[in-house]
């Protein structure tokens, strides 16, 4: 790649892109949640711009987890060794991972929401692998951290078409495995999937790889564009069913919402490919620091949003926003984006402190 003055070469800009749509995403999913599901607003035009914002991001976390795969599985973090990757990678993870789960726990479940858990209670969410609503995605991180090295070396020595081929095999047969679930609930006979701390992980092996196999592939021209349709097309079905589909329909198990579900693949993978290839060229300097800095806060707005988001909707201007004002919840929707990342930035350079972020 050639470097022209004034731009930042070799990284890959649409990974750090869809990083931070998706993490918008996360914070849009859980702002308009209750929205969503409040009976006082149903039907209206309202209700459906809180199903569009909650719906149509669901497609984040996925990604999220495919520019993980994108950059955990390249050769780099592996050249020294399992050791050294784990000592990197899960050394690093320690603080953060050890301090939300108690925060969420103690500061968030007790003291800003009042519920009065004991310890056994909270013994059993963090079994659960679920100490609070978003934070199984630490137990899901540290899990696929865990087997990265063990895929590495599966992946290097059979090129892209193994790759391809491996987070094919992987994704349909999760996909297979949840629809049947969906399946069996609709026909009165529920065989849920529990997952627990030490297995959140494995629903995602599969667009952990598709990150890798997918990560280099680049569309141009009517191939780029047909994939960015698609894309929207799914998202498009997605909102339409979360408002007008019976969820307790044939066509809502065979085609169940979730981050696992098949039309849910479909958006993750065409967006991912599409952004990417979107973006695949060289910023500016200036413009590269910016979308750098942002990509790498990401991970320390995902973790605090949650207990920003409750924190704005105590405020009495905001008092309707969970239930009844879609005005309300998109204010408060920009507001803890806004503040997530003001407070993320500038806390990353601190020691010690920025290692929980």
């Amino acid at each position: 790649m050639t470097s022209l003055p004034g731009t930042l070469t070799h990284r890959r800009w649409g990974l750090d892109i869809l990083r931070i749509v998706a993490i918008i995403g996360v914070v849009s999913i859980h702002t308009f949640g209750a929205l969503r599901s409040s009976p006082e607003l149903e039907g209206s035009r309202s209700w459906w711009v809180a199903v569009a914002l909650n719906a149509g991001f669901i497609w984040a976390v996925p990604v999220f987890v495919m520019i993980s795969g994108a950059l955990l599985l390249d050769a780099r973090p592996h050249a020294a060794g399992p050791t050294a990757f784990y000592r990197q990678r899960l050394v690093r993870l320690a603080p953060a991972f050890i301090f939300w789960q108690v925060f969420y726990l103690i500061v968030v479940r007790q003291w800003m929401s009042g519920l009065d858990e004991s310890a056994a209670t909270m013994l059993a969410l963090v079994l659960r692998g679920q100490p609070y609503t978003h934070l199984y995605f630490l137990w899901l991180i540290v899990g696929l951290y865990a087997i990265a090295p063990v895929l590495r070396p599966f992946l290097r020595d059979g090129g892209r078409r193994r790759a391809l081929m491996f987070a094919g095999v992987l994704i349909l047969v999760t996909v297979a495995t949840y629809s049947t679930s969906a399946l069996l609930a609709w026909a009165g006979s529920p065989s849920p999937i529990i997952l627990s701390a030490l297995t959140q992980w494995l629903p995602y092996v599969g667009y952990f790889v598709a990150g890798y196999a997918l990560r280099d592939l680049r569309l141009t021209g009517a191939r780029l564009w047909a994939c960015g349709a698609i894309a929207a097309v799914a998202i498009g079905w997605t909102i339409l069913q979360a408002g007008a589909v019976d969820p307790a329909s044939l066509l809502a198990a065979l085609l169940p919402q979730s981050y696992l579900g098949p039309v849910t693949v479909v958006i993750a993978v065409t967006l991912f490919v599409f952004v990417n290839s979107l973006f695949s060229g060289d910023v500016g300097a200036g413009t590269g620091r910016v979308i750098r800095t942002l990509s790498e806060a990401t991970f320390g707005v995902y973790l605090v949003h949650f207990a920003l988001l409750i924190a704005v909707r105590s405020v009495p201007w905001f008092a309707d926003a969970a239930t009844t004002s879609v005005v309300s919840a998109v204010l408060v929707w920009l507001i803890v984006v806004v503040l997530s990342f003001a407070l993320v930035v500038p806390l990353r350079r601190v020691p010690v402190i920025g290692r929980i972020f």
